[in-house]
């Protein structure tokens, strides 16, 4: 697999409609105001400085459930706001889309609680009103709380939860692809017909886990099937991701496990009959960003006495599916098999130098972070940004939320700049859809390569 030059860098920056997202407890600093979650004008604002930056997207990233498996029951999660209480984060792209032109929308939504059927034209509606800026990142959850809420027994197990995503995939191109003709909604009011229906076709889609039978609802939005993120990098995850994903975003302690999910990921799209560099790839990234080294290394003392240990070791507790009450501080953390999300599992036990202390994940580290920690001046931080895409071909950074909004700020005004001096970020935006900036080559709608295409009329 011969190596692309090096494409323009892609910045995201990573959010959730909760109060704490990556970092438990940072909502209680004097200058935060992620507690202001559930208001439009947080948002809004959020969305006028990231597209101030040339931010190629504000990726939303979500949970369905509640992390109850630290110590059995959910009470540090509440208690420190560790991602719940959350909204729907579909619910905020409308805001968002009415006070920018150009950035991009990452929303994560699990398939596992929805039908394909109204995913179709809630993702459509989305898609028209931010006049195809959309994109969705496909998961399929991982903690049983969620299940339990929806009435079921337990969580379906890792790798039958792709069998299911991959009867969803089939049902969903049908309807965004294959139902409505180009052409079908003509608007035409002097013979007052506004769509042909011989061009609107019923998909007759019987699958192991969906059924569907009729038209879609919403006529094709700009780019009829939005953006396609994924954030699964087990073996089974990075299987689905080379057939579907068109961006991948994933997590990785040391340039070394990054290049080796990147490498993975892309042979699996050239496996799947795809340009393995039409797969781009985000790592997850924690910036603290001043004018001078010792004022970011200031900033990271003062933010880390706001960090919530117990909040943190529950989402840790979730994600990898292991009760960490159960250990000391002081005690390694175990390699264990479980149904939640294995690559972050693999990341903490199997992919760092040496194995990691509960300690360990209750700080700004890589260890703590699941990925790297850029913590120094603008000039520091593009230092480390450069060497990690030189040492692991990655494309770019979704860059996770501290102390807000002075976290995005620095980002926009510090290190922005630094990095379009560079040469390593664009200057100003690409015209089209968010499939067409983070593509310019490409088209509006997913290339003939990608299987969605196949459905289309």
């Amino acid at each position: 697999m011969s190596r692309q030059p090096r494409r323009e860098l892609r910045l995201n920056s990573f959010q959730m409609a909760a109060p704490s997202h990556n970092w438990a407890g940072l909502w209680k600093h004097p200058r935060d105001n992620q507690a202001q979650y559930h208001q439009l004008r947080y948002w809004a604002d959020m969305a006028r400085t990231a597209e101030r930056g040339l931010l190629d997207g504000i990726f939303i990233a979500d949970v369905f459930g509640i992390y109850d498996v630290y110590a059995g029951n959910a009470d540090a999660a509440l208690a420190a706001g560790a991602q719940s209480p959350q909204l729907d984060p579909t619910m905020l792209i409308s805001a968002m889309a009415l006070v920018t032109e150009h950035i991009g929308f990452g929303v994560t939504s699990s398939l596992s609680n929805d039908h394909p059927f109204s995913f179709a034209r809630r993702f459509s509606t989305l898609d028209h009103l931010t006049n195809g800026r959309l994109g969705w990142n496909i998961v399929t959850g991982y903690l049983e709380s969620g299940a339990r809420g929806l009435g079921r027994d337990s969580l379906r197990d890792h790798d039958e939860r792709y069998e299911v995503a991959e009867d969803f995939m089939a049902a969903i191109y049908q309807l965004w692809e294959g139902s409505w003709e180009a052409g079908a909604a003509v608007r035409d009011k002097d013979s007052g017909v506004f769509s042909h229906p011989e061009r609107v076709h019923a998909v007759a889609h019987d699958g192991p886990y969906y059924r569907v039978h009729g038209r879609a609802l919403a006529e094709p939005s700009p780019q009829r099937t939005p953006l396609l993120y994924q954030a699964g990098s087990s073996a089974r995850g990075q299987q689905f991701a080379g057939r579907h994903a068109e961006a991948c975003f994933i997590n990785g302690p040391t340039p070394a496990a990054a290049a080796k999910s990147v490498k993975a990921l892309r042979a699996s799209a050239q496996h799947a009959g795809r340009d393995p560099y039409d797969l781009l790839t985000l790592l997850g990234a924690t910036v603290i960003v001043a004018p001078t080294k010792a004022e970011a290394q200031d900033l990271r003392d003062e933010y880390r006495r706001y960090l919530d240990s117990a909040g943190q070791l529950a989402l840790v507790s979730g994600w990898t599916g292991m009760d960490l009450s159960q250990l000391g501080l002081d005690d390694v953390l175990p390699f264990a098999k479980t149904n939640a999300i294995q690559s972050t599992v693999e990341h903490l036990t199997r992919n760092t130098p040496q194995p990691p202390k509960v300690r360990d994940l209750l700080d700004f580290s890589p260890v703590g972070a699941r990925a790297p920690v850029f913590i120094g001046s603008p000039a520091d931080v593009a230092d480390q940004m450069a060497h990690w895409v030189a040492e692991s071909d990655i494309d770019g950074f979704n860059l996770v939320r501290t102390v807000m909004p002075e976290s995005l700020d620095a980002i926009v005004d510090l290190l922005i700049p630094e990095l379009q001096n560079r040469g390593m970020f664009k200057t100003r935006y690409a015209e089209g859809t968010l499939r067409e900036k983070l593509f310019p080559a490409g088209d509006k709608l997913l290339p003939a390569s990608h299987p969605g295409a196949a459905y289309r009329r």
